[in-house]
Parts: C-alpha cells; sequence; structure tokens
C-alpha cells in the first residue's frame, strides 16, 4: 500500500464518536491514519472499515492519555513519524455536574486529559511540523470555553484553556505555514453525555447536533481557513465582533497607572 501524498493524520480519542468520524472524514481526504483511543477492539473494527472503503493505511494504538507512559508513546510518535502532517486533538471528557458538588479527583483527572495532555501532545507534533514547512493543527473545545455559565466550570476552563493555546499558536505559527484551528461543538449527539453525568437524550433536541454534521462542519470551516469554528453559530459575524471587541481591549490590558475609574491616586 503506498503512502499517501497528503502524509498522515493522527487522531487522538478516535474510536467513537466525534474522532471516529474525524477518522472516516480524513480517510476520504486522502490521508493515512494513526487512530489513537483506550479501546482496542473498537479501534481494530473502525481501522478494518476504513481501510477497505478508503485503501488508505491504517494503524492503531491503544492508548489512555491520561497515564504518562501512553501520553509519552504518543508523543514521541508525534517526534519522530515525519509522515504525521495532521494532528487532530479530540480526546477528552466532560462534566455536567455543578462544581461545588463535584469530586475533585475526577476535576484533576479531567484537567490531567483535556489540558496537559493536549498540550504535550501539541508541542510533540508542532515543532515537526515548522521543521517541515507545513502541518494542520485541530483542537476539538467546546462552547463551553467561551460560555462557561453552561456546564460544570472545571470543564469550562479546561476548554478556555484550548481556545487560548489556539489562538497564541496561530500569531505565534502565523508565518509557518501551518493552519491552526478550534473547533467549539455544542451539544453534539455522542457517548459524551452519558460518561459527563446527563444523558443525551435529557437534551432539549433543537440543541444537539449530529456528530457527522458537526464534524463536516468544522472541516469546512478548516477549508475556509477559520481559526475558530463554532459550527452552530449561523452568522460569522457574531464570532467576528466577539473576537473585535477582544481585540480592543488589548491596548489597554496593561497600562502604568490604574484607571481612572476606580479613583485611585497613582503613586
Amino acid at each position: 500500500m503506498t503512502k499517501s501524498a497528503k502524509g498522515t493524520a493522527l487522531v487522538t480519542g478516535a474510536s467513537s464518536g466525534i474522532g471516529a468520524i474525524y477518522a472516516d472524514r480524513l480517510a476520504r481526504r486522502g490521508y493515512d491514519l494513526i487512530l489513537v483511543a483506550r479501546n482496542r477492539e473498537r479501534l481494530d473494527g473502525l481501522a478494518r472499515r476504513l481501510s477497505g472503503e478508503t485503501g488508505r493505511s491504517i494503524e492503531i494504538v491503544a492508548a489512555d492519555l491520561s497515564k504518562r507512559d501512553d501520553l509519552s508513546r504518543i508523543e514521541a510518535i508525534l517526534r519522530d513519524n515525519a509522515g504525521i502532517t495532521v494532528l487532530v486533538n479530540n480526546a477528552g471528557v466532560g462534566a455536567t455536574a455543578p462544581l461545588l458538588v463535584s469530586d475533585v479527583d475526577k476535576m484533576s483527572d479531567m484537567i490531567a486529559l483535556n489540558v496537559n495532555a493536549l498540550m504535550r501532545l501539541t508541542y510533540a507534533a508542532v515543532p515537526g511540523f515548522v521543521a517541515r514547512g507545513g502541518g494542520t493543527l485541530i483542537n476539538i473545545a467546546s462552547i463551553v470555553g467561551v460560555a462557561p455559565e453552561i456546564l460544570n466550570g472545571v470543564y469550562g476552563g479546561s476548554k478556555a484553556f484550548v481556545v487560548a493555546l489556539t489562538q497564541s499558536l496561530q500569531h505565534e505559527l502565523k508565518d509557518k505555514n501551518i493552519r491552526v484551528q478550534a473547533v467549539l461543538p455544542g451539544a453534539t449527539a455522542t457517548e459524551f453525555w452519558g460518561i459527563a453525568g446527563t444523558p443525551v437524550e435529557h437534551l432539549p433536541g433543537e440543541i444537539v447536533m449530529k456528530a457527522e454534521d458537526m464534524v463536516d462542519a468544522a472541516l469546512a470551516g478548516l477549508d475556509q481557513g477559520e481559526v475558530i469554528t463554532v459550527p452552530s453559530l449561523p452568522d460569522a459575524a457574531d464570532w467576528q465582533a466577539y473576537e473585535g471587541a477582544r481585540q480592543k481591549l488589548m491596548p489597554n490590558l496593561s497600562r502604568s497607572k490604574p484607571a481612572a475609574r476606580y479613583g485611585v491616586a497613582a503613586a
């Protein structure tokens, strides 16, 4: 089987839901795949199906990214495999219970996966993209990254980190021929909700998007050059206004004197 001219996409959390759909779509776009998830049986089944349907080369790696040794193995693949041209940081967990009634150890575990693992995989992949003159980084965030009031606050904070990291990397890498995107899904019909504590069937149907539609919209946003993609947002001008307001703050976020509105005499 010949290697793809487009290179290889490494997708985390690839055994089901959003990750499995990214694997499907990227294989159909002509990428070879490295699929990472905990469930080897599901990975095997997905790899067999996609290999048969697309003819692409597909490697599976069973790994739990919350475990340091497993995370280190995936970091090594990203550093050492010069054929990797796309990283989809999809693996993550959520929580729907209010912060003050949540298990703090589970909150720490969520930060380890949603923040630390994503950060380490990004830092393993991006230097190689820079050295090779191109690559694509897709980080799956959430609307709670900009609307943390909706669900658990630690979950919102972890996704705000993903948004901030993506925006920082876009600024840092803008002249390096590297595409950087954060995808901010709303409620999406996957196993995520049941694991997080609220089965998707308990949500109003009008706010829940099919996972296939979400991924297709996200990839369309990538094709259109979006850095931040909110698949359900009807008018891109709304995000542009939000971003414009954020940029307007920048010149005044750090100054030598307190703002006059506080009535504090500068020393």
